[in-house]
């Protein structure tokens, strides 16, 4: 009977934790705070005169103090390479009889929406005087024949619409405040062709990343809809692979998380890989050739979960970890070298890290396995090898927030477009979010990039192909500016 209460007891404990855990995650009530009160005015109500009177009162007063205010010292510098439009004020009185003794000069950053206008291809005929032939000028290479739109509004769409998250639909209201009328067909279609256009490009980086001796993985999922069920969606997922040595990241459509969705990329791949603890990934891990990394993020987050199962043990834990990670700051914070990277962490994390170890071995016996404290310790003791690897080599990462970070952009774009148009459709946008989060991680922009690639891509030499990376497309913008 007492080892029965004792089990009763321990249960209670852990679905008190867990209960703790989720109220936490939590970002609302479950229900509406403010129920209906039969006191409460009604909506519509009107406000008294007095009431509007002094309102309007407080609004010229401060009108007029943002009026007078003098200009914050500390504003933002205007950027020098933008084109200035100037506008001379000259005094409203008799100028005649005074002599100008200088000027005062104020400056203002200013846009104005996107310019649309027709570029009109005008190619003259000529005919020989004896008849034997006609010759016309060549027309510049197009990238979609015989359609009205240009590389550079084709580049406005799908970079408003991956980048910024701008749907398809409300770039069509956009073009009919300016009195242009576009089927939503049609600019689906202009989509569909220009994302396309980038496939062979696309094929290369999937070639690279394949043959990259260092890659991070992580999985998102993503709504397509499917066309075997009407009005219904499937779950499909994008696996993400990022290579922190050469900054790419490569977008690839699955419609599954099983275990053999990462086989087109790791079937063959050898070197360090870097993951979550997602089980798929272990099939993977385990074959020889392949150094498995694990993450310290992950196994960070999981004790600060168990910080209010507890708190003592999290807080030793996380702490120690902390440690790990000031490491790493101070090896960014002055630049080392990969070499001098690997002495740092060998003198400063694998103490720590030994310290941590061997206080996991020894405190997790004394913990039940349900609780989240528990699972933290498991979750680490589990992976102690994965997470202790990257000491191997300077160039490794401590965690794999880099290709958590490539991901960010699609979970705001999920929120906006809600899903895919199919499982072709998907795929087709991981392409365009591949190049978009390498133009991200080069600083390069990516209206220009994608509106260079367009122009280039079919005529350009095969062997040539990688010129229209975005990290190398950043050289060429560069020597153009100069």
């Amino acid at each position: 009977l007492s080892q029965e209460n004792d089990s009763l007891l321990k249960e209670r404990e852990y679905l008190k934790a867990q209960i703790e855990m989720y109220k936490r995650m939590q970002f609302g009530q479950k229900r509406e705070r403010f129920e209906g009160n039969p006191d409460q005015m009604a909506l519509p109500f009107e406000v008294s005169v007095e009431k509007a009177a002094e309102q309007e009162a407080i609004i010229e007063e401060k009108i007029t103090y943002q009026r007078k205010r003098p200009n914050h010292k500390g504003r933002a510098k205007l950027p020098s390479h933008l084109d200035v439009e100037e506008i001379e004020i000259f005094p409203q009185e008799d100028l005649s009889e005074m002599v100008c003794i200088g000027k005062e000069i104020t400056e203002e950053l200013e846009c104005q929406p996107a310019r649309f206008y027709i570029k009109r291809y005008i190619r003259y005929k000529y005919a020989a005087k004896n008849r034997e032939g006609v010759v016309i000028g060549e027309l510049p290479e197009r990238v979609i024949d015989k359609g009205i739109p240009g590389a550079g509004l084709l580049s406005m769409i799908l970079t408003d619409k991956y980048v910024d998250h701008l749907p398809l639909y409300r770039q069509k209201q956009r073009f009919s405040r300016e009195n242009i009328q576009i089927a939503s067909s049609t600019i689906e279609g202009w989509t569909k062709e220009a994302l396309n256009k980038l496939e062979p490009l696309y094929e290369q980086l999937v070639f690279d990343t394949k043959s990259n001796g260092y890659l991070q993985v992580d999985e998102s999922p993503i709504k397509v809809l499917d066309s075997d069920k009407k009005d219904a969606t499937h779950q499909g997922y994008y696996w993400v692979y990022h290579a922190p040595l050469e900054g790419t990241v490569l977008f690839d459509y699955s419609a599954t998380r099983g275990s053999s969705a990462p086989l087109p990329i790791l079937k063959d791949f050898i070197g360090y890989l870097q993951t979550d603890g997602y089980a798929v990934y272990e099939k993977y891990a385990r074959k020889n050739g392949v150094t498995h990394l694990a993450c310290w993020a992950h196994a960070r987050r999981e004790f600060e979960k168990a910080l209010d199962n507890d708190k003592p043990r999290a807080e030793k834990a996380l702490l120690l970890i902390q440690k790990l990670y000031a490491v790493e700051r101070k090896a960014k914070e002055e630049n080392l070298t990969a070499e001098a990277i690997k002495d740092l962490r060998l003198s400063h994390s694998l103490e720590t890290i030994n310290k941590l170890g061997k206080w996991i071995f020894e405190e997790i016996k004394n913990t039940l396995p349900k609780s989240q404290i528990g699972k933290a310790m498991a979750y680490a003791y589990a992976r102690w090898d994965a997470l202790s690897a990257y000491l191997y080599d300077g160039n490794l990462q401590i965690d794999n927030n880099l290709v958590e970070n490539a991901i960010r952009p699609l979970a705001l774009g999920r929120k906006n477009y809600l899903f895919a148009g199919s499982h072709d459709a998907a795929q087709r946008a991981a392409m365009i979010y591949s190049f978009f989060a390498i133009c991200k991680k080069h600083e390069v922009n990516p209206y220009n990039w994608l509106k260079y690639t367009l122009e280039n891509i079919q005529s350009i030499n095969h062997k040539n192909l990688k010129d229209l990376y975005p990290q190398n497309y950043k050289k060429i913008d560069e020597l153009a500016k100069m």
